[in-house]
């Protein structure tokens, strides 16, 4: 099964969780969904498959998050997906599909539970964190 990450190359995060997928050996997909968002039917069978309302998936930091008033409780699956609609940076990122499921990869070693390869050896990151590849 191919690899396919949502991936946002700003995001220190993002850029870790893809090197982390190409140290196991796998080239993934790379959608820059800034660029290219999902479509809404995609967008929603992601949320679907993370296990996680909509809301879990909403960016706040850096994002017009507060000035569309997301943080009203009274919204809507539909209205969130409305809001990451209109705006993908409210997409929080980076998102993996792998052989083993989707995940937000948050922190991005959260990405190797996804694969269906391991770590050659050991990773580091952009801020000089090791993850290791016994880990």
């Amino acid at each position: 099964m191919s690899v396919t990450i949502y991936h946002n190359p700003a995001c220190a995060t993002s850029r870790n969780t893809l090197a982390l997928i190409r140290a196991t050996g796998t080239e993934p997909d790379v959608i820059h969904y800034l660029e290219t968002p999902p479509a809404r039917d995609a967008l929603v069978s992601l949320i679907q498959r993370l296990g996680i309302g909509a809301r879990d998936l909403l960016r706040q930091k850096g994002t017009p998050y507060a000035d569309l008033g997301l943080d009203d409780e009274s919204l809507g699956e539909e209205q969130i997906v409305d809001a990451m609609m209109a705006h993908p940076i409210l997409i929080n990122r980076p998102i993996v599909a792998g052989p083993n499921g989707v995940k937000l990869c948050r922190p991005s070693e959260t990405v190797l539970s996804v694969l269906d390869r391991p770590l050659r050896s050991d990773f580091v990151k952009e801020d000089g964190e090791v993850v290791a590849a016994n880990g």
